[in-house]
C-alpha cells in the first residue's frame, strides 16, 4: 500500500514538474550533442597543435579559445534549459543506476564550468587576451607569477583529460544499455526521427 502510494505521489510530482516524456526535446537533444563535437574538437586541437609550426599552430590555439567561449554558451544554455519546467524527462532507470546516472551528469555539468573558468583564467593569468573569432577580450585582473601560470596550466589539461575520460565513460554506458541491455536509453537522446514519434 506504501510503495503504490508513494509510486503514485511520484508520477503526480513529476506530471507537476514536466517530467512525463520518455526521451528529451530537440533542444535539449541539438545542445547534448554540440557538446559532444565541441568537446571532442576542443581536446583534439589542445593535443595536436604542438605538432605544428606557426602559423597554424596559432590558428589552432585561436580556434580552441573561439570554440572554448562557444562551448561555454552551450553549457549554461544547456544547464539553464534543463532547469526550467517542462524540459525534465523521467528517468530511464531506477534505484543506483538512477542515482549514479545523475551523479555523472552533474559531474561533467561542473567539470565543464571548471574548465571554462580556467580557461579564461590561464589566458588573462598570462597577461594576455582571449579571442572569440577575432574579437578580443582583454584580461580583467593583472598577470600572475610564471609558477602560479603552471600550475593554472596544468590543471586546464588535467579537467581536460578527466572531461574525456568521464565522457568514455558516460557514452560506453549508453552503448552497453543499447546493445547488451537492449533498452531505450541511448534512443532518448536521439531525433524523433530515428525512433519515431513521442508515445502518447
Amino acid at each position: 500500500m506504501d510503495r503504490t502510494l508513494n509510486n503514485s505521489i511520484d508520477r503526480t510530482t513529476r506530471i507537476a514538474a514536466g517530467a512525463t516524456r520518455t526521451r528529451y526535446d530537440t533542444p535539449s537533444i541539438m545542445l547534448h550533442w554540440t557538446t559532444v563535437v565541441l568537446v571532442l574538437l576542443q581536446f583534439g586541437l589542445a593535443e595536436l597543435w604542438e605538432d605544428f609550426s606557426r602559423p597554424t599552430r596559432h590558428l589552432m590555439i585561436v580556434a580552441h579559445m573561439s570554440f572554448g567561449i562557444l562551448l561555454t554558451v552551450v553549457v549554461v544554455a544547456r544547464i539553464a534549459w534543463r532547469m526550467m519546467p517542462g524540459h525534465q524527462v523521467a528517468p530511464a532507470v531506477t534505484g543506483l543506476t538512477e542515482i549514479a546516472s545523475k551523479g555523472v551528469h552533474i559531474l561533467l555539468y561542473v567539470m565543464l564550468v571548471v574548465q571554462a573558468v580556467l580557461g579564461f583564467v590561464l589566458r588573462w593569468s598570462g597577461n594576455e587576451a582571449m579571442s572569440f573569432f577575432g574579437l578580443q577580450i582583454p584580461p580583467f585582473f593583472p598577470p600572475v607569477s610564471r609558477a602560479t601560470h603552471h600550475l593554472i596550466n596544468e590543471a586546464h589539461d588535467l579537467f581536460g583529460w578527466a572531461i574525456i575520460i568521464v565522457a568514455l565513460g558516460h557514452a560506453s554506458a549508453a552503448l552497453f544499455h543499447h546493445f547488451i541491455l537492449k533498452d531505450n536509453v541511448l534512443q532518448r537522446m536521439l531525433s524523433e526521427g530515428v525512433h519515431g514519434p513521442e508515445p502518447r
